[in-house]
């Protein structure tokens, strides 16, 4: 059967050479004569595709050892939960910069904690646009959380302002799509769907300054700590899918992070130009510096056009432009491993599309 074209916001594509290691290593990991699938945890072949993972991570974020690297269970929204359960003391606020949906989210979870405050939301223009950077910051303010990139509406930080208390990002959508400076945060954290792999994973990069601060009476399995002690395997880790993002995690260094961003950069200006140049469909986030070089959200002047788009492009083998059922109309995800040429295909059917009406 022929492979899709993917634009889903996660799962995402992945590379066609990373579902070949990962299709090979299901029949045997390498020389071990059992599959990746039913890897012990404890095994010195999983401690090394930990360290190798970590390593890269280092190398491919420019940090040093002062940050603490583990993989864990649970996604972005056990982040959500973890971030305060660990970092929000008593007496404290949590400071959030609120979005988009998850920015959001990620505060309605630490409400569970304790104290939370927006200090910046965009939520009155819809999360058409970022809001503006915080000026003030509680003074019992524990840390300051963002979301870098918003995927259901379609804006992304793309530089991110100095704070006078730690900064905690979710950068589940937009971790290493391009070259930044991660020694700026306290902690970032990135669900792995999106561009380090499958569901079922999550990457947590804590300072060590940070890590001091949390909280000592969780249980093993919501405590950062415990998590670093024991290697990111307090109980049975997800072998299969930090394997995939050891492969992601390869992959990227092979193509190099300069190449990965002028990649994302091109095909985000190529789709964003086809809708800025459109009578029928037109960009969710006018202004240019605050869009998102990960999702692409349109819309279309009639819920026919949206029928018929979506009609023409399952005909041409491309699937995942929905846009989020909060929001309707599309959303389209361009990372790390889409190639650009697939970005083209959409682009010149929405061009036809257009010319055919």
């Amino acid at each position: 059967m022929k492979r899709k074209i993917n634009f889903n916001p996660g799962p995402a594509t992945l590379p066609v050479s990373v579902l070949e290691q990962v299709a090979a290593a299901i029949l045997s990991y390498e020389d071990t004569g059992i599959s990746i699938l039913e890897l012990p945890h404890r095994s010195k072949a999983f401690k090394a595709i930990i360290e190798e993972s970590k390593d890269l991570v280092r190398e491919l974020c420019g940090i040093d050892n002062n940050y603490e690297i583990v993989w864990l269970h649970g996604g972005g929204r056990q982040q959500f939960c973890m971030v305060p359960a660990n970092f929000l003391p008593s007496g404290a606020t949590a400071a959030y910069i609120d979005s988009g949906y998850w920015a959001h989210e990620a505060m309605e979870y630490a409400q569970y904690y304790g104290s939370t405050q927006i200090v910046a939301s965009s939520a009155p223009e819809q999360y058409t646009r970022l809001p503006q950077w915080p000026e003030a910051i509680p003074a019992n303010a524990a840390f300051l959380h963002l979301t870098t990139n918003n995927t259901i509406y379609g804006t992304q930080w793309h530089h991110t302002p100095l704070s006078s208390v730690p900064v905690i990002a979710d950068m589940s959508s937009d971790i290493l799509s391009r070259k930044h400076d991660y020694s700026q945060y306290a902690l970032f954290y990135a669900a792995a769907q999106k561009n380090l792999g499958t569901p079922g994973v999550a990457l947590a990069v804590i300072h060590k300054d940070l890590l001091k601060t949390a909280n000592k009476q969780l249980p093993p399995l919501l405590s950062y700590a415990a998590q670093v002690q024991q290697n990111s395997i307090v109980n049975t880790a997800n072998v299969s899918g930090i394997y995939t993002a050891l492969l992601m995690l390869r992959w990227i260094k092979n193509t190099g992070l300069y190449v990965i961003e002028a990649d994302n950069l091109s095909k985000a200006a190529l789709l964003y130009n086809v809708l800025d140049n459109s009578t029928i469909f037109k960009a969710r986030v006018a202004e240019t510096t605050h869009r998102s070089l990960m999702n692409v959200c349109f819309t279309a002047t009639s819920k026919q056009h949206e029928s018929a788009l979506v009609a023409l492009c399952e005909e041409n083998n491309i699937v995942g432009i929905e846009g989020h059922r909060h929001t309707g109309g599309f959303r389209v995800s361009l990372y790390n491993a889409l190639p650009l040429h697939d970005v083209a295909l959409l682009a010149e059917l929405i061009q036809a599309y257009e010319r055919s009406i």
